[in-house]
């Protein structure tokens, strides 16, 4: 195997996120010199198509011409400042507008630098609230099966993957778990289209024995993303926030992934139009340029920390990057950018598109067990066997070997165990996105060929 000269110094010091290092002796690292609207471009000048948005972040392409712009005027204005007793116009503007697009209600903004800090400011700042409201026996927070909410402690606290958070456990929150909609396998039979959310009541039932001691509900709104990109109707979201209401518990709602016209709102929250108790925001905020996040909340909860200095009662929790103003400048041209380019319109018909043509493409595969989508997030989960759902065993590596396959024939997909997933930057265009359903078939076909697995598809 030819290595170039980058690749054998990036193998000598760098340690890769979510990867067993020892995969990159024989599938070595791509060398990215430059990317442009959907595409991104490896030292060699091979072209990929990015079809998740690179980790889900990017909404308007690479070298977005529109935020780099932005990004470079403000570097030379303020790059940084103390975010404790000073502020800067950035922030401001960036926090008055993100109160006018998200739900009524969450009119306070507080700054942090990534998804997992939003989470850990979020459960933080319910908890302190409770102890501060003379309900000190909430000590605990309710989160579902499968979920996904970041990697840092209290984050895999709440998080549902084994794989992500199992060997953490010793160092784990004592947290309640109830179990999550999973409506291809659903277990009351019913259907996307003819469901009434039987699966709420696994929630209720933790909350009849729990809700004394339960601080928070945390979850990720219509998607669980990490989980295998299961999707669900919002009729579950709007039971859940009327049983947070009436066991006195705090609803955490995780658009970290979803938010940002992922799921063809704005937020995924007002699809069942319920107003969270916090809202955490990252991911999409900077359309992928810059670190950033944001926990929306009410007045309520704002309330309740506000007090003289004496009585102790101020949120003490800080992030050295927080409110950075080159951060909050290109936010804020993000939303620009959907406010004056009709984004969330012109998306709608970009992913009925990308449904039409995916399901007829996908619908036929033997080994296809369903294609799902909600909004610009669609999903192709591979099973053993149809009839019984039965999924491949996670040490053959499915998803993973038909990512090789696919990256070779210049289209990223990043699986997600036996689901391979379409979330592409918001510039797609129609031919573009006949070319990554296509690649993506092909991809599927060519393992399945190759693969004795074939035959006992059929």
């Amino acid at each position: 195997m030819n290595l170039s000269n980058l690749q054998k110094r990036d193998l000598n010091h760098v340690w890769h996120p979510c990867s067993q290092m020892k995969d990159y002796e024989e599938f070595p690292p791509i060398v990215i010199k430059k990317g442009e609207g959907i595409y991104l471009y490896d030292e060699n000048g091979k072209k990929y198509m990015d079809a998740v948005s690179s980790w889900w972040v990017n909404l308007f392409g690479h070298s977005n011409q529109r935020i780099s712009q932005a990004l470079s005027q403000q570097a030379f204005n303020l790059e940084h400042v103390i975010f404790a007793n000073f502020t800067h116009e950035p922030a401001i503007l960036l926090a008055e507008k993100l109160v006018a697009y998200t739900p009524k209600g969450l009119n306070k903004v507080f700054f942090a630098d990534n998804g997992s800090s939003a989470i850990e400011v979020a459960l933080k700042m319910s908890f302190q609230y409770h102890m501060q409201k003379n309900k000190p026996n909430k000590k605990r927070f309710l989160s579902l099966t499968d979920a996904y909410h970041g990697e840092t402690l209290g984050a895999l606290s709440v998080g549902g993957v084994g794989l992500y958070n199992e060997v953490f456990q010793p160092l784990l929150l004592n947290t309640v778990r109830a179990q999550g909609p999973d409506c291809y396998r659903c277990p009351f039979n019913q259907t996307p289209n003819h469901c009434d959310t039987p699966c709420i009541s696994f929630v209720e039932e933790q909350l009849e024995k729990h809700a004394e001691e339960i601080t928070a509900i945390i979850i990720e709104p219509l998607i669980q993303a990490a989980a295998g990109m299961k999707m669900y109707p919002p009729s579950y979201l709007k039971r859940l926030k009327e049983l947070c209401l009436q066991y006195d518990v705090h609803l955490i709602a995780d658009e970290v992934a979803v938010g940002f016209g992922r799921t063809g709102t704005l937020f995924a929250c007002e699809q069942a139009g319920i107003t969270p108790d916090f809202m955490c925001l990252s991911k999409g905020l900077t359309g992928g340029y810059l670190p950033l996040s944001v926990v929306m909340t009410t007045d309520n909860v704002y309330e309740a920390f506000y007090d003289d200095y004496a009585s102790m009662k101020a949120f003490l929790h800080s992030h050295s990057y927080t409110g950075n103003p080159l951060a909050c400048s290109v936010a804020l041209e993000v939303l620009n950018i959907f406010e004056e380019e009709n984004i969330i319109k012109e998306n709608h018909v970009k992913s009925t598109y990308m449904r039409e043509k995916a399901s007829q493409e996908f619908s036929d595969l033997p080994y296809v067990g369903e294609y799902r989508q909600i909004g610009m997030v669609g999903a192709i989960e591979l099973v053993r066997d149809k009839e019984t759902k039965e999924p491949f065993p996670s040490k053959e590596r499915v998803g993973y070997q038909i990512y090789r396959i696919a990256l070779e024939k210049g289209l990223l997909l990043r699986p997600l165990g036996n689901v391979l997933y379409f979330m592409p930057p918001y510039v797609i265009k129609t031919e573009e996105i006949d070319k990554m359903i296509q690649l993506a078939s092909d991809s599927i076909q060519e393992y399945f060929k190759n693969s004795s697995v074939m035959m006992r598809c059929f």
